[in-house]
């Protein structure tokens, strides 16, 4: 029997947006899974230690057309790009502070339709598992 895919990772290349020149790479990666179908998983490598990023697939394909989310994860369209290519921006805020990183859109558009044809969107409650979720909540 074929094992069937439930994964979907994707290393993406992001720049820190500075008041000054063309930014600071930032090497990271998205995840998304069947086992949570309604988030995406972002990781960015550097320094000492991974920072993981938890947030809804629903608030990045939004982005991707209109500015959305109101809390620590927000993403909108970038019309400014140094180089006129169509990119996303991530605003991410914690208490340690502010961070903007820019994306090439067309990477994140498809990472989204890697998502999308593993879980179609509208369709993320048929892929949880109601019954092992409960008893984590009363164990």
């Amino acid at each position: 029997m074929p094992h069937r895919k439930t994964e979907v990772d994707v290393d993406v290349s992001l720049r820190l947006r500075t008041t000054s020149g063309p930014g600071l790479p930032v090497p990271a990666s998205l995840h998304y899974g069947a086992d949570d179908p309604y988030a995406i998983h972002a990781v960015f490598r550097g320094g000492d230690a991974d920072v993981e990023w938890v947030f809804a697939r629903d608030l990045l394909r939004e982005g991707l057309s209109e500015p959305t989310g109101s809390g620590d994860v927000q993403v909108r369209p970038c019309t400014e790009s140094a180089d006129g290519r169509p990119r996303v921006v991530l605003r991410l805020s914690s208490p340690d502070g502010n961070a903007e990183l820019e994306a090439d859109e067309a990477d994140v558009r498809r990472f989204l339709r890697r998502a999308d044809a593993l879980v179609p969107p509208g369709r993320e409650s048929r892929h949880l598992d109601l019954d092992d979720l409960i008893a984590r909540l009363v164990s």
